[in-house]
């Protein structure tokens, strides 16, 4: 196949789990052959533009995008992008703003570009003429990053189904293997090797579930189990997390330890690690990080987790919000090395063979190829 040139624009002001999708395929497109360039909001050079450079993006541009109708500066980027589509064979947007600007650029050019959307949220688009026309008319191809987001386009009739592509995973197997020492990291939180490291990386929100790890350790507790917890990340709910455990009891047996510059050797270091957000949060690049690591899963059956992990092989699977059936599970994999180390292997597997960054890439490659040559 032929080397392409892709532009994919990206709007968000802060490094989220879509701007993460959206470094990660320019990263291995560009390690596939492809010239592949990442647009960012201007103003977010240092928070979006720095860590998708860490990630091995090598061509990092601007627009303004600035957030909902501003005449002066969305018809800059308009005559920006305009100028952009000779030079490029296709335009790959993420967020609403940007695939607005793309599709309306195309419309107004000589010469238009293959339009490619990723949705990358569970929130459902409305039906309404204009995003019929934006869908249906306007974008050639939608990736959506779990099966649950491609039945809702479906179900909306927004575009027709051969139309819309789901593409889970785009884990960096050159940083999450099972090669990866994470010894060094738990000596710093002077856990001995015999007690159980439980992890979790996420947001400190409500909605990640860290309460309902909370409540679980104290069921573990009353049982006489008690391994450590350390969860990974920042946010607003850390007051309230914090409080939870100091009125179970349980400070000594959980570590927030805020961000971790070496994810890798912090999930590594976890003889178990937890996705149990109350609802589906999209990408869940987490989940693939974990599975990548080697490290036994026990994950909510929310969004796409149900969709490429079967509970018991690559991973236990709880409700979600059940702080019982969390206990179970844990109880389970603290109790069991050899079942721990069973899940942990299948889900290296799984990732190696299926969602990693580079199959991921080979497939946009694919639908690009077959949008370039018509």
């Amino acid at each position: 196949m032929r080397s392409l040139r892709v532009l994919h624009v990206m709007s968000c002001r802060g490094w989220s789990s879509d701007a993460y999708w959206a470094a990660r395929a320019v990263s291995e497109l560009e390690g596939a052959g492809h010239e592949a360039i990442l647009c960012v909001r201007a103003g977010a050079e240092g928070r979006v533009g720095r860590p998708a450079w860490e990630l091995g993006v090598k061509r990092i541009d601007t627009l303004r995008l600035r957030s909902g109708v501003t005449p002066g500066a969305d018809l800059l980027d308009l005559a920006r992008l305009r100028r952009w589509l000779p030079e490029v064979d296709i335009v790959h947007v993420h967020r609403g703003k940007e695939h607005w600007l793309a599709a309306l650029a195309n419309r107004l050019s000589r010469s238009p570009r293959p339009l490619v959307r990723t949705r990358h949220i569970v929130q459902a688009v409305r039906p309404h003429p204009a995003n019929r026309w934006l869908y249906g008319r306007a974008t050639d191809v939608v990736v959506t990053v779990t099966e649950a987001i491609r039945r809702q386009y479906v179900a909306a009739r927004l575009i027709p189904p051969e139309r819309v592509v789901t593409l889970q995973g785009g884990v960096d197997l050159e940083r999450f293997h099972l090669g990866v020492n994470g010894a060094p990291f738990r000596a710093r939180l002077s856990v001995p090797a015999e007690v159980p490291l439980v992890g979790m990386v996420g947001g400190l929100r409500v909605m990640k579930g860290h309460r309902v790890v909370v409540l679980a350790a104290q069921r573990l507790a009353r049982q006489g189990i008690r391994p450590r917890f350390l969860f990974v990340g920042q946010g607003p709910a850390e007051p309230a997390i914090r409080e939870a455990i100091e009125l179970k009891g349980l400070t000594g047996q959980f570590t927030l330890s805020g961000f971790v510059a070496d994810l890798p050797e912090a999930i590594a270091a976890m003889d178990v690690t937890l996705y149990v957000p109350l609802e589906s949060d999209g990408m869940s690049r987490v989940i693939f990080e974990c599975l990548a690591a080697g490290r036994p899963l026990v994950a909510s059956r929310v969004g796409v987790v149900p969709e490429v992990v079967a509970d018991g092989r690559e991973a236990l699977l709880v409700p979600a919000g059940d702080p019982a059936g969390l206990a179970h599970a844990l109880s389970r994999l603290v109790g069991s090395a050899e079942l721990g180390r069973a899940i942990g292997r299948s889900g290296a597997d799984l990732v190696a063979n299926r969602y990693s960054g580079a199959r991921v890439a080979a497939r946009l490659s694919e639908i690009y190829h077959s949008l370039a040559g018509r």
